[in-house]
């Protein structure tokens, strides 16, 4: 069940908890948009460096491989569909996580079409190396808005809410992507073990200075 501050936050819909459009709304609204950004620029950076990608990106990546779609196109369509999970795991929803789930895919596709093709090692190194910080610097943006996570850090912060780390459970979301999206022929190299590894940790650092509500349990 969802704790009793989430449960303050949110109305109820149906089976879905809402989240509530709280004060202090010009921040909440600017560190959404600008988390959402940071996240797909970032996600767009690791296929550029071509060194292995983020691991939702080695699963998105997969299913472009298998269906005529872009990266861009699949990363939404795995978003809207891990939606439906929300009743079922009692997570509250909202504008967050609707703007993610349509926005994130375009913005990687965007990035893909503006940064030129990375021809040079240290170029393609420097992107990758960027690229968890930049992942964590939008989670904790966006997530930390408070209005609504996106897709699949719904699931994150459902764990968390269960006594989960959250570096503990975004790196058991991030590998469980990885393994399916390699079975899918998914893009793996060095530079995932890095991603995986690392995300966990930046999205745990900037959620902790980022969030304007306090955490679910206090």
């Amino acid at each position: 069940m969802a704790s009793e501050d989430a449960r303050d936050q949110t109305f109820t819909f149906g089976p879905l908890h809402i989240y509530r459009i709280r004060d202090p709304k010009p921040r909440r609204f600017g560190q959404l948009i600008v988390g959402l950004f940071c996240f797909g620029i970032a996600l767009g950076l690791s296929v550029e460096a071509t060194l292995g990608v983020n691991p939702w990106t080695v699963f998105h990546g997969g299913l472009s491989e298998r269906l005529p779609i872009s990266i861009g196109v699949a990363t939404v369509l795995v978003g809207l569909s891990l939606l439906v999970l929300y009743p079922i795991i009692d997570e509250p929803l909202g504008l967050g996580t609707i703007l993610n789930a349509a926005l994130i895919g375009p913005i990687i596709d965007l990035t893909l079409h503006v940064v030129p093709d990375l021809t040079s090692l240290p170029l393609r190194i420097a992107a990758l190396a960027v690229a968890p910080m930049l992942i964590g610097l939008g989670s904790g943006s966006y997530i930390g808005a408070g209005l609504g996570p996106g897709p699949r850090d719904g699931i994150m912060t459902a764990l968390e809410r269960r006594g989960m780390p959250v570096w503990a459970a975004r790196t058991a979301i991030e590998l469980t992507a990885l393994t399916l999206g390699a079975l899918l022929g998914g893009d793996v190299g060095w530079g995932t073990i890095w991603m995986a590894g690392s995300v966990g940790f930046f999205v745990q650092f900037f959620l902790r200075r980022l969030r304007i509500d306090p955490p679910p349990n206090g």
